[in-house]
């Protein structure tokens, strides 16, 4: 089986001035753990997940180290999000994206995101995203498939 025969077509993306309240917005409403950002064209930037947006209410270890006191009160850190709420995701996103081909095989996309500890691969056809396939999908393909579930 290959990847444009599981990839979502009508994935959920973000565009390139979303703001972190955005992104959070999105990715709630549509009940997903992440998505590509892509620019007006379609071209694929990178990827936002919810870990990203975890991980910006967090200091950096260089920041935590310098200046310990200032993150001692996790009950502060709350109050991070109103700092944050406004800022672009281009950001925070991650930016070392890992892409595949609509014609790879399925186990293939599976092998690359356990490899990169990832849950979803934006899908590239002739530089433009296309969709993209996630582990759930694959997992539930190959066991409907194979096991007839």
């Amino acid at each position: 089986m290959k990847v444009r025969d599981v990839m979502e077509l009508n994935s959920i993306t973000i565009s390139r001035d979303a703001t972190y309240e955005d992104v959070a917005k999105t990715l709630y409403t549509h009940g997903i753990s992440g998505a590509p950002v892509i620019d007006e064209e379609g071209n694929l930037l990178g990827m936002v997940s919810e870990k990203d947006l975890f991980r910006i209410l967090y200091p950096f270890y260089r920041s935590y180290y310098e200046n310990p006191e200032v993150y001692a009160d996790m009950e502060s850190r709350e109050g991070k999000l109103d700092e944050i709420r406004g800022k672009s995701v281009e950001v925070y996103m991650s930016r070392e994206i890992v892409t595949i081909e609509p014609d790879a095989p399925i186990m293939r996309a599976g092998a690359i995101m356990l490899a990169k500890q990832i849950h979803r691969l934006p899908v590239v056809e002739n530089g433009k995203l296309i969709g993209i396939i996630t582990r759930r999908r694959i997992y539930r393909t190959v066991l409907r498939h194979k096991l007839g579930l």
